[in-house]
């Protein structure tokens, strides 16, 4: 491994602990080397807080004339929350620097690199590009669509049911699995149930992580006809972080204003086929600023949202158990698909293991783009 790999590398695991803390951002690490000493390091630790960049460079002080500077993304060139950090660099007197990947926001995409070079400063761009893009998917993937990044976790048994017949889940998998589970949600802007999640298991929706010092994400409800009971305890139990009802215009109003009354937030959607049009509902939560979308639904909301492209991530926990049944539900239920061959392929496929239980994390891809894919590989 060269030194711009190593020292990239050190920045990639700073921008790692801002996660869960700086949406709409992305994540971001820099390290100051002066010949091959770290003088200085830095990562975003919030929205509005100072970037990466200036923290790295004030630690350095004098010792950043004539460093080189390691970053994971393109230095901004603007002014937004807070000040244009490519000034700041070349304020500092850096000579040279280095960045994985450069920033696709409209207002940055390359004039970052442009300011510095305009300055004298040199500037290396792919750096473990691969590694970058992985780490800020959620941000890549809002600044280019509009849309959150969106993840389903699933706990399911070797043979793929998510409860019995009689509806009982709790608890398929381990204590250390649904920890794993809570530090995730303290990584996501929102946690995202069904309805018939809330009615069959009466959730609470928050973050409770061994640390005590956990975030609870906004909760969001889909409930087409707002049948959310008043004495549920999402509602009596209100969070700090909000709680939406995403409704279509069958909703009772009376029902609505009731719940309202009790801190609810109803949001009113378009209706597609009877039910909630999801891909509109994400556009109105990246409206809001919110990147991270954790969906804990049920079969129905799960297959929704793959049947609309908007499932991003997999994480899928298998117990060592059989639960068998035909009426047993499943986690992706929905039509279904006549053909193997318009099956979602599930890409880039990690495991881990949590005592008993495994885990799957993997990125589903569309059964023609998997194909294109594929091809593509032959052809080179």
């Amino acid at each position: 491994m060269d030194a711009d790999d190593r020292f990239m590398w050190m920045a990639l695991d700073l921008a790692r602990q801002g996660r869960g803390r700086t949406s709409p951002n992305p994540l971001v690490g820099a390290v100051v080397v002066q010949d091959t000493e770290v003088v200085g390091t830095g990562y975003h630790q919030a929205a509005g807080s100072p970037h990466a960049e200036i923290i790295a460079l004030k630690k350095a002080g004098e010792k950043a004339q004539g460093a080189t500077l390691y970053v994971n993304i393109e230095p901004c060139s603007h002014h937004g929350r807070t000040g244009p950090c490519t000034e700041a660099i070349i304020k500092a007197g850096i000579s040279r620097v280095v960045a994985a990947v450069q920033d696709p926001n409209p207002i940055v995409s390359g004039r970052g690199f442009a300011r510095l070079r305009e300055a004298g400063i040199k500037v290396k761009e792919g750096v473990l590009e691969d590694k970058a893009r992985r780490l800020n998917e959620v941000f890549l993937k809002y600044i280019t669509t509009g849309l959150p990044f969106v993840g389903i976790k699933v706990a399911m048994s070797l043979d793929g049911k998510i409860g019995t017949m009689t509806g009982e889940s709790h608890w398929i998998t381990g204590e250390k699995s649904r920890q794993f589970v809570h530090r995730l949600r303290d990584q996501s802007d929102v946690i995202m149930v069904g309805i018939e999640t809330v009615l069959k298991d009466d959730p609470r929706l928050t973050t409770r992580v061994d640390s005590g010092e956990g975030r609870d994400p906004v909760r969001v409800i889909v409930d087409s006809s707002a049948r959310l009971p008043l004495d549920a305890r999402l509602v009596e139990n209100p969070s700090s972080a909000g709680t939406i009802l995403a409704v279509t215009n069958q909703a009772p109003p009376n029902k609505c204003r009731a719940l309202e009354d009790r801190g609810v937030e109803i949001l009113t959607l378009p209706a597609l086929r009877g039910r909630v049009d999801v891909t509109y509902m994400m556009k109105k939560l990246a409206e809001r600023e919110l990147t991270t979308v954790l969906v804990e639904g049920g079969g129905t909301l799960n297959y929704s949202l793959l049947e609309q492209s908007l499932v991003d991530k997999l994480f899928v926990f298998i117990a060592p158990l059989i639960i068998g049944g035909v009426k047993s539900p499943t986690a992706f239920a929905g039509t279904g698909i006549e053909s193997l061959k318009k099956a979602w392929a599930v890409e880039d496929v990690e495991m881990k293991q949590f005592e008993r239980d495994l885990l799957l994390i993997g990125y589903p891809v569309p059964a023609h783009k998997h194909a294109e894919t594929v091809s593509q590989g032959q052809a080179g």
